[in-house]
């Protein structure tokens, strides 16, 4: 009896054994609205059941994110720090702390042309593209002495953070995504996903290629052009990419096309259409330096994304040609035909 038992033992071990080695990788896409645009997962997995329930969890990741880093939602914890200005210090998580000390490196690096206390600037601005309203000289100039990270103080010894002027306000529009994407990718790994490309609206984070692909296949648009993408596609893996660029947002006024990136040491959204896209080792980084390269000239913003261990390629439109600026080594992650 006991040899029959174990005989039976050996067989369905032997069986599970079978289905298992049958059972194909494959490569799962999931999208949901985050964030105010669409986030896209893909991911190499075995099975749908299990696939989807990653997936389900990543995007309640997101919105557990989004709950701390949203300047849009009025009841985030960024949000209530903001309505706290000029009132002290004031405890925060270690959620927030890390974006928010992420932030006031990013500020320091960039000669301070990427600054998260914009949020008074921001305001302004998304005000007059809905309005068509250009503000006034004095609009921006009170918004403007608002900002600025030297007016916020991080004690990480209590966890608290201390916006000194009233009226202050955070804005995480330029680093949050990339820094969710990162978030998103590392517990994909953490739950055995090791093929995997997260996208948050254009911040893109990813591990290993699928399945026998020698990497990612990513397109970098044209500059001033909605569709239409450069001949060449980047190959990567294992590391970030993100672009910016104005063709979605931008303010006319008087001839004069103002993008949606402002300048927090002018006040005025940049008035010179590049598009942007750097590679780093991580999408937060990726991110923030996006933006930062969108603002300061393009010898210093090759000088800051090297100092960033970074590429970057700065593209733009000069007599309907298409002139570029780029990183000593970025050629190497363009796909080889």
């Amino acid at each position: 009896m006991m040899r029959w038992a174990f005989l039976i033992i050996l067989l369905v071990s032997l069986l599970v054994q079978i289905s298992q080695s049958q059972a194909q990788a494959q490569k799962f896409h999931f999208s949901s609205n985050k964030m105010g645009s669409p986030m896209n997962l893909v991911f190499v997995d075995q099975d749908s059941l299990h696939a989807k329930k990653i997936a389900q969890a990543a995007f309640e990741l997101v919105d557990s994110l989004v709950s701390l880093y949203s300047d849009y939602d009025s009841t985030s914890e960024l949000s209530r720090l903001s309505q706290q200005s000029g009132m002290g210090p004031i405890k925060v998580s270690p959620g927030l702390m890390s974006i928010l000390h992420l932030g006031q490196s990013a500020y320091q690096y960039s000669h301070q042309s990427f600054d998260i206390s914009i949020g008074p600037l921001s305001q302004l601005w998304r005000k007059a593209r809905k309005t068509h309203q250009f503000p006034d000289s004095s609009a921006v100039s009170l918004a403007k002495n608002l900002v600025g990270l030297n007016k916020m103080v991080i004690d990480k010894r209590t966890s608290s953070v201390n916006l000194l002027v009233k009226g202050m306000r955070l804005d995480l529009g330029g680093i949050a995504k990339g820094f969710v994407a990162q978030e998103v990718l590392q517990r994909l790994k953490d739950q055995g996903i090791a093929s995997a490309l997260v996208d948050a609206g254009g911040d893109i984070a990813m591990s290993n290629p699928p399945l026998q692909a020698k990497g990612w296949l990513i397109g970098v648009n044209v500059p001033e052009a909605e569709e239409a993408l450069l001949d060449s596609k980047l190959l990567l893996k294992n590391c970030a990419v993100a672009t910016s660029g104005d063709v979605y947002q931008f303010f006319l006024h008087n001839g004069r096309k103002y993008a949606h990136i402002t300048d927090p040491r002018t006040g005025y959204g940049v008035t010179f259409q590049r598009n942007v896209t750097v590679i780093a080792a991580d999408a937060a980084t990726a991110d923030w330096l996006a933006t930062a390269c969108s603002i300061l000239p393009i010898q210093e913003a090759l000088q800051l994304a090297e100092k960033q261990q970074a590429f970057v390629l700065i593209t733009l439109l000069e007599n309907n040609r298409v002139i570029s600026h780029k990183s000593k080594g970025f050629d190497r992650f363009w796909k080889k035909d």
